[in-house]
């Protein structure tokens, strides 16, 4: 299971191991940050989500 990027709760998998919430990347990584649905909610914006990332 993955854990929010965002908030540290784990997040809810989905028929054959699909997350609820959404994976984002930063410009020019290929670095993933899964990101749960409460948390997206919260900051609907991809710059939003981007900016709450450590």
């Amino acid at each position: 299971m993955s854990k929010c990027s965002l908030c540290g709760n784990k997040i809810q998998e989905l028929y054959l191991e699909k997350l609820k919430g959404t994976i984002i990347r930063k410009a020019g990584s290929s670095k993933q940050y899964p990101v749960c649905f409460e948390c997206q909610k919260k900051f609907p914006t991809k710059t939003e989500l981007l900016a709450q990332i450590k």
